[in-house]
């Protein structure tokens, strides 16, 4: 009975953690887009300066890393810029208008800690009440038995091995 009940609590833990996946997805989305907007701000106005100077944006940042130690340093920042411009933008294209099970198929897009850090702080859990809601707090009800389960059968299945070896063996 009690196994019934914990297996039970955790896939209802499971159903309410996955069902928040459709949601949370979205506002990641969202803010992905504002960085991505912003970055290509920064990233254009480097072209830009760049181009009015006849340089390549691989020329101006060679240059920039040539001169004093503040313009290396400055080459290095606007060069992980640029590259985190890329991946992101990456990241965007991908999940833009991608459905919620999409999402969760690239869930490896959602790989900016500092996007997902800020989202999470933003984020409001809700109770679901669409149909990709629903499908994924089915899919965390099941996953959370499943784990609790098979979790408490192993356990048992260890108990059970330790209690058949007594000490006068």
């Amino acid at each position: 009975m009690i196994v019934r009940a914990i297996t039970l609590a955790g896939g209802l833990a499971g159903a309410a953690g996955l069902s928040q996946f459709p949601e949370f997805s979205q506002q990641y989305t969202q803010r992905l887009g504002g960085a991505v907007d912003e970055l290509s701000r920064v990233v254009a106005g480097f072209d830009t300066d760049a181009s009015a100077l006849g340089l390549s944006r691989a020329a101006a940042l060679e240059e920039l890393a040539s001169g004093s130690e503040m313009g290396r340093a400055r080459a290095q920042t606007v060069s992980a810029t640029i590259a985190r411009h890329a991946r992101l933008s990456a990241d965007l294209a991908a999940l833009q208008d991608a459905g919620p099970f999409t999402r969760a198929y690239e869930l490896r897009r959602f790989s900016d800690p500092e996007i997902a850090a800020r989202a999470w702080q933003a984020y409001k859990p809700a109770v679901p009440m669409s149909f990709e809601g629903a499908v994924f707090a089915g899919a965390g009800l099941l996953g959370g038995m499943g784990l609790v389960a098979g979790t408490l059968s192993l356990l048992g299945g260890l108990l059970r091995r330790g209690r058949r070896k007594s000490p006068a063996q």
